[in-house]
């Protein structure tokens, strides 16, 4: 039997992502192989410099990082909360709380341990972008994780110390070493790449390339 893998790479505060998780899953809904299908996600991290909890208006923020006026940032926030709605996401990137995403990282792995991996990725992504959560602060995190169906214990014990952090910065080398500089990222069947958040025709064919790739030549061929 045949299986497919797709890695992605994403961060919990990166907008794209969202919208790419959207549309990778209404590609997936179509897709006739899906339940042979394993997705594994893993860490980048948009700004490994951040604080824990970011200061002041998300706007600010980006005018600052991106060297454009607060107008023109804000702007661009209200453009892609458009895009996000047209896949169901409801963006408040106004009131967004940034924060460093490293410890979100690690209780991904975490979940990925107990086949939660793509709901703790909601779970973050949904309490980040929809709900104003503060997504690097850890008391927010136990919660948000135990949300997702983690175990209070273990999600506890990853905060408190360094488990994952090792498996965080090796989702970050292999980033490097693959060519990556921007998030989401998808690898298909370890071979095919896709860069950004495209629509979902795009990411069904890609889907489908992988999979005759990996499954081979029909038998009656």
């Amino acid at each position: 039997m045949a299986e497919l893998t797709v890695d992605i790479w994403s961060d919990v505060v990166c907008p794209w992502c969202y919208i790419g998780k959207r549309r990778f899953e209404a590609a997936l809904e179509q897709f006739e192989h899906r339940d042979d299908v394993t997705v594994l996600w893993h860490s980048f991290e948009l700004d490994p410099e951040a604080p824990p909890v970011a200061e002041g208006k998300s706007a600010e923020r980006l005018a600052e990082k991106y060297g454009m006026s607060v107008e023109e940032a804000a702007g661009r926030q209200a453009e892609i909360t458009t895009l996000a709605a047209q896949d169901g996401l409801t963006y408040d990137l106004a009131e967004s709380r940034g924060g460093n995403t490293f410890d979100a990282h690690r209780l991904i792995h975490l979940a990925a341990e107990h086949r939660l991996g793509d709901a703790a990725m909601e779970r973050l992504m949904h309490a980040y972008f929809s709900e104003r959560e503060a997504i690097g602060d850890r008391d927010t995190l136990q919660r948000l994780a135990v949300e997702a169906g983690l175990p209070a214990e273990e999600v506890r014990e990853v905060l408190g110390g360094e488990r994952y952090a090792d498996a965080v910065r090796a989702d970050e080398r292999a980033a490097t070493q693959i060519g990556i500089r921007g998030v989401p990222f998808f690898v298909l069947g370890r071979k095919y790449g896709v860069s950004g958040a495209q629509p979902s025709e795009v990411l069904l064919q890609a889907l489908q390339q992988a999979w005759d790739e990996v499954a081979g030549p029909p038998v009656n061929a």
